[in-house]
């Protein structure tokens, strides 16, 4: 695995907020970006909360309440701010290893922050559904939402749909009528009540104060918290690019990813393309999508989001990683677009380079992808859907170049995969995927491992049987170089996926150091 280019200076981690209320003023007086998303502030004297970065004039002290959640700020009472809009702020979830409760209502929150799981009706329908796959009863769901949060898992989702409806409303031109459908509401009936009530405005006069509505000219604003190592993300986009499927850009100032994709969302398939640039300056990546995707943007900002790790919490990160690795806070774990696509990719990259790996995909994009038309010569095809790829002849793969055991793989996990046995996003159960993918012919525990790190972005996974990782480490040449490094990698629980990224970037201490 070629290394990453370092971070640069790390910067100092943020007062924790067990500090009390006066840190958080202070980062609020700062409008220091490390904190985005990890607070927000309610001003008692307008009724209207804002993220830590909001440029309006600082409140008085006495006139500031401090919520961790949006949900906790809008179920006090109080309403988005239209200048900072809370809706762009960086998600923050803790995870944890070993206490149960914490598993269930990280998942839980995983599996409500997924745009296509609130398409179940009602709200109060959406969490008896979730309880129900978390195998646990409705109401010991909301009692643990309630201890933990301090709000409902019906109060979170709202204010979910109404923060993506009003990054809708604010950026694109869509009608009221489909950025309903695609908050999740029913009906726009449903939603021109909820809206009313919670922010007493109604959709068209809240896209009338917000501004003049993009449409296809105007890019929709993602928040990420610094600090954040473009360069080294591009870098690694740049090494597995696929003609015509994507294209990266890495010039100074002009740091950007295009590429093509296909996103099933409300029952239906949609395809279109993308492009995204990186705005360093005000921490925030821009995002154009094609009109054939806009009527999908929640669930395309939420892929985007993980795509490129945009809610990692540095601070959090660097906490436990920072006295293991000489730097490293801006690195993020590359995510996909595609899980399928990214499972296909680390199936055809096993025990040979990288280089030789994207030449395999190569060759599977130009055979059986999908031609599509894009505003740039030269991005013009999807890659393969699992339903296509079920149905391709292993002679037929074998033409390619790939070894029967790769092919026979391939297929077996597109079949998974299209029949709904096997899920690759980030609300897909980890453990359960990763015992049916290491049940599939073919697939090991590293290519789970790296799926898991990537497709379904979880931050403890740890690819104990990667070379790169041994020789990083100083572990090649020693009797069990796996088991050593599985053991080296407990201290970098619970984010063992950004130590990998770390140690390929060649960031790790000697072991005798660490």
């Amino acid at each position: 695995m070629p290394a990453l280019s370092p971070a640069p200076a790390r910067l100092a981690a943020p007062a924790p907020f067990d500090d009390g209320d006066d840190a958080r003023y202070l980062a609020l007086r700062t409008r220091d970006a490390r904190f985005d998303g990890r607070f927000f502030t309610g001003v008692t004297s307008t009724g209207i909360y804002c993220r830590p970065v909001c440029a309006v004039r600082t409140p008085r002290r006495e006139n500031c309440r401090f919520f961790a959640l949006a949900a906790q700020a809008e179920s006090a009472g109080f309403r988005p701010c239209l200048r900072c809009r809370p809706e762009l702020a960086p998600q923050a979830l803790a995870w944890s290893v070993q206490d149960a409760t914490g598993i269930l209502l990280t998942q839980a929150l995983r599996l409500l922050e997924a745009p296509e799981h609130w398409q179940a009706g009602g709200d109060r329908a959406v969490v008896a559904q979730l309880a129900a796959r978390l195998g646990v009863s409705d109401r010991h769901l909301r009692r643990i939402f309630q201890a933990r949060l301090g709000v409902s898992a019906q109060r979170w989702l709202a204010t979910r749909r109404l923060l993506a409806a009003k990054q809708l409303l604010a950026d694109t031109d869509l009608p009221v009528t489909q950025v309903a459908l695609a908050s999740g509401f029913g009906s726009v009936r449903r939603f021109n009540a909820a809206f009313a009530a919670q922010y007493r405005l109604t959709p068209a006069q809240l896209r009338r104060t917000g501004g003049a509505p993009g449409g296809a000219g105007r890019p929709v604003v993602l928040g990420l918290r610094p600090p954040y190592d473009a360069a080294a993300l591009l870098d690694f986009f740049a090494a597995r690019c696929l003609r015509g499927v994507e294209w990266v850009g890495r010039e100074p100032g002009q740091q950007i990813l295009r590429r093509t994709l296909r996103l099933a969302a409300g029952g239906q398939s949609r395809t279109g393309w993308l492009e995204l640039r990186f705005d360093a300056q005000r921490n925030r990546v821009l995002l154009q999508a094609s009109d054939g995707l806009l009527p999908a943007l929640p669930q395309l900002i939420h892929r985007v989001r993980a795509w490129l790790d945009l809610d990692a919490d540095p601070a959090a990160i660097d906490a436990v990683l920072g006295p293991h690795f000489t730097g490293g806070a801006g690195l993020r774990v590359p995510g996909t677009l595609d899980g399928f696509e990214l499972a296909v990719r680390a199936v055809l990259g096993q025990q040979i380079t990288v280089a030789a790996a994207r030449t395999l995909a190569q060759r599977l994009v130009e055979r059986f992808g999908e031609p599509l038309g894009t505003p740039w010569p030269g991005l013009d095809r999807l890659f393969p859907s699992a339903a296509a790829l079920a149905r391709v002849p292993a002679d037929a793969l074998g033409s390619l170049g790939l070894v029967r055991q790769r092919h026979a793989a391939i297929v077996a996990l597109a079949r998974a995969v299209d029949s709904g046995v096997v899920s690759l996003d980030a609300s897909a159960d980890v453990p359960a995927t990763l015992k049916a993918l290491c049940a599939l012919p073919g697939i090991g525990d590293w290519t789970a491992q790296y799926i898991a790190m990537r497709a379904l972005r979880w931050p403890d996974a740890f690819l104990a049987g990667d070379v790169a990782l041994h020789a990083a480490l100083g572990l090649r040449g020693t009797r069990q170089p796996a088991r050593a490094a599985l053991a080296a990698s407990q201290a970098w629980r619970p984010w063992r996926s950004y130590g990998v990224l770390r140690t390929w970037a060649g960031l790790a201490r000697p072991l005798s150091q660490a």
